[in-house]
């Protein structure tokens, strides 16, 4: 079944409709100074779509974020999440296909490079079952594939870089389908560009953005004067989404509007000049302090002392004493709870603020609110669980105290994979797969657990090597642990020896 979405109308008034199977495979990319109705363009490409399809919308400006009022999107702050937050979002919102707005207003543009690059890596990077058909817009598309340096650190625009061009190159495959937005085609880099089959060109003035519109479309140097005429909202459109031959259309109306609406002139204010002057160049107000407030004698004030003195001549609770072997037993029990919610077989993907609840839920249930660990206690927890330690053995073993500072100097999350590295070192396990160093990271990319045993190696704490038949050992500095050799590509379900 073809599904026909209606943009508008062209010149000669007929209905102006895009292929969205055709879209999905073959991309587009819009083109149109500011104010020549891109943004517009967007939201009614995505509003129409709306029904049919799975959406994400990298948004710099905070645009479309009224689709979730409407359409139900999920608006996303970014401002309020790390990358490897945004990464796991991204990752979850394919699997549970839910269309989303990345909102990345308020970041400094480096920030929104890294952050955009780690969710459009979560959407690239899912695993093969979770290959759904899904439109990707990415407005403002110069700022996150820059055709040369700016500003910004070259590991930021290589990031950004990266994942734009894993999108609109080798997205299709996976089920993505880019859609990029530009003001100035000459800032965007070629190769990402040059992966677009559809085009839709508005109104622009330089001539070398009018030339390479021209080149793109198909039509002569001497037609490309045409693209300073067209007025906000007109576009000229090819391919096989579109039209086979270069086709004017006006864009057709939307259901929603931008939180920011185009400024209009307005009358300036009727005032004097001193009456101005008086207001704006007046003293800066002083800086207010806040008054102490004067206790009055009323009644309540003198309930709240006597009750305040009745606490402080209170005896304390005396909290009954807990010996050695009912302690040692709790722990085992708590130690329990945490292997029964890690036995799930989602539960190397969940959130930890998801798996603390349900810890402490658990914990209750079996009568151990009492000795409930805090959430950085749990984390820790967490960290030795996935290592496949008990807390008497993490807490017993002076090699193991050992294993635990160098663990610190690794960001938290890839804490658990290092100790469960080091616990197949000290057995004389075989080397942990890829698989699942990925399920120890919270991950289903195979290529991410290699980078991340990269990382550690870069830091000193581990050296890899293969033998001729391709098996790995790891051998952890100094201790002078090694594992036995095993081959990455096991599936997990063999590493049974390292599962908590």
């Amino acid at each position: 079944m073809t599904v026909a979405i209606e943009m508008g109308h062209t010149t000669a008034g007929a209905a102006a409709t895009l292929d969205l199977e055709e879209l999905l495979a073959t991309r587009l990319l819009v083109q149109g100074n500011s104010g020549s109705g891109k943004s517009h363009l967007l939201r009614r490409l995505l509003e129409q779509s709306a029904p049919w399809v799975q959406q994400t919308v990298i948004d710099p400006e905070g645009d479309f974020v009224s689709l979730g009022d409407r359409f139900g999107h999920l608006v996303i702050d970014a401002e309020e999440h790390t990358e490897r937050g945004l990464q796991s979002a991204g990752e979850r919102a394919r699997i549970h296909r839910v269309s989303t707005v990345l909102n990345l207003e308020g970041l400094d543009a480096e920030n929104q490079m890294r952050r955009a690059a780690a969710f459009l890596g979560g959407l690239f990077e899912v695993a093969r079952d979770h290959w759904y058909p899904m439109l990707v817009v990415v407005d403002e598309a110069q700022l996150f594939a820059p055709a040369v340096a700016g500003e910004v650190s070259d590991e930021a625009r290589k990031l950004s870089l990266g994942a734009m061009t894993n999108l609109m190159c080798r997205g299709r495959k996976r089920g993505l389908a880019g859609i990029i937005a530009t003001q100035r085609l000459a800032k965007l880099a070629k190769n990402v560009a040059a992966e677009a089959s559809n085009f839709l060109m508005g109104r622009t003035f330089l001539d070398i953005d009018m030339a390479r519109a021209a080149d793109l479309l198909g039509m002569e140097r001497r037609q490309a004067e045409a693209f300073r005429d067209l007025e906000r909202g007109q576009f000229m459109a090819l391919g096989p989404a579109l039209s086979r031959r270069p086709l004017g259309l006006r864009i057709g109306p939307t259901d929603t509007s931008p939180r920011n609406g185009t400024p209009r002139l307005m009358p300036l204010p009727e005032s004097a000049l001193e009456d101005a002057r008086a207001i704006i160049l007046a003293a800066p107000p002083p800086e207010t302090v806040r008054p102490q407030r004067r206790s009055s004698p009323d009644l309540l004030d003198q309930l709240m002392a006597a009750k305040s003195a009745a606490l402080e001549i209170r005896p304390e609770p005396v909290e009954p004493q807990v010996s050695a072997e009912d302690l040692a037993e709790r722990r085992e029990r708590v130690d329990r709870v945490l292997r029964a919610i890690l036995a799930q077989p989602d539960a190397g993907f969940r959130v930890i603020g998801v798996l603390y609840q349900e810890f402490v839920v658990r914990c209750r249930i079996e009568g151990l609110a009492s000795v409930v660990p805090d959430l950085p206690e749990f984390r820790r927890m967490l960290t030795r669980a996935r290592a496949g330690l008990g807390s008497d053995m993490a807490a017993g073993d002076d090699a193991w105290q050992d294993v635990s500072v160098r663990a610190s100097l690794l960001p938290d999350d890839m804490q658990g994979v290092f100790m469960m590295i080091a616990r197949a070192a000290k057995e004389g396990w075989p080397c942990p797969s890829d698989a699942a160093i990925a399920r120890a990271y919270g991950s289903h990319s195979l290529r991410r657990a290699r980078r991340l045993l990269t990382y550690i190696e870069e830091q000193g704490l581990i050296v890899c090597q293969l033998d001729g038949v391709g098996r790995r050992t790891v051998t952890l500095v100094e201790l002078a642990w090694a594992t036995a050799p095993g081959d990455p590509n096991a599936e997990e379900a063999e590493q049974g020896s390292l599962a908590v």
